[in-house]
């Protein structure tokens, strides 16, 4: 249910996007430009890339580097996967930490035109850290039960 959540907000998002930059290139070809449009095309992409992030990462389409894997038996590669899944998520509970004083320091600093705290903006990298984690997480929790 939570990735149909996640496609539907990245569906969303991509159509205000898109819809976004056509209104206000058309509003610019007409003489009467949106200042506003480019700030608010840029929020909203980086909470698209944020969801379409965890949403590769769900479906193993993030990049990845297979070499070591590809070149060790299966049961070398599920330890090695194992590894790699916990100091992946780890490190994301490390950042997320710092991500967090990120977004309150940045509140106060206003963007652009329309004055948007810049707490909006850093507020992703806490949402897109847990996303990320919890996608780990049950990735992790699959590979262990699957051989147990």
């Amino acid at each position: 249910m939570l990735k149909r959540f996640e496609f539907g907000c990245a569906a969303l998002l991509l159509a205000a996007v898109v819809l976004l930059v056509g209104i206000a290139s058309v509003a610019r070809a007409l003489g009467s430009p949106i200042i506003w449009s480019i700030e608010i095309a840029q929020l909203l992409f980086l909470w698209l890339c944020i969801f379409a992030i965890d949403l590769s990462l769900q479906h193993d389409r993030h990049f990845g580097i297979s070499l070591l894997l590809d070149n060790v038996s299966p049961a070398r590669r599920r330890i090695v996967e194992i590894v790699n899944l916990v100091v992946l998520i780890c490190l994301l509970g490390y950042l997320i930490q710092f991500a967090w004083k990120n977004t309150i320091l940045m509140h106060p600093r206003l963007d652009g035109a329309l004055q948007i705290p810049g707490s909006y903006f850093h507020a992703s990298m806490i949402v897109g850290f847990a996303l990320m984690i919890r996608t780990l997480a049950v990735q992790l929790f699959r590979l262990i039960r699957a051989q147990s």
